[in-house]
């Protein structure tokens, strides 16, 4: 997949996370990501919502990969467990399926920073829709 096509499908706020997808397709994701003062909450350290928005967008992307052309995704749940504070450096993103059915999918993406240590983990369910 070219990196227009993961534009089209993503839109532009993925740009202001500045998320860099190194690797996508119908069964997974990677991308990679800078912790950075923009993202900050006021302690310093990347908001959680900044994961939340990670997390959704890579299960996303993937379930509308899985799902084809002419078909869309909607989130539906996203719960997202944060177990490392960071501040800055470059964070890595990955997506893998855990259910994918006729009305609905779950994907599961987890954020390592650059010593393997997970940071965080989200689950997000996703509606198919014609």
């Amino acid at each position: 997949m070219n990196v227009d096509d993961v534009t089209n499908i993503l839109g532009t706020f993925t740009a202001s996370l500045g998320l860099v997808i190194t690797e996508a397709g119908r069964d997974g994701a990677t991308a990679t990501w800078e912790g950075k003062p923009s993202l900050h909450q006021p302690y310093g350290i990347v908001h959680g919502g900044v994961h939340c928005s990670v997390v959704e967008t890579l299960a996303s992307l993937c379930a509308a990969l899985w799902l084809g052309e002419g078909r869309r995704v909607v989130g539906v749940n996203n719960t997202t467990d944060f177990y490392r504070a960071v501040s800055e450096g470059r964070l890595t993103s990955t997506a893998t399926p855990v259910h994918r059915g006729r009305t609905q999918q779950v994907w599961l993406v987890e954020t390592r920073d650059d010593e393997e240590r997970l940071v965080s983990r989200g689950q997000v369910r996703l509606q198919n829709l014609d």
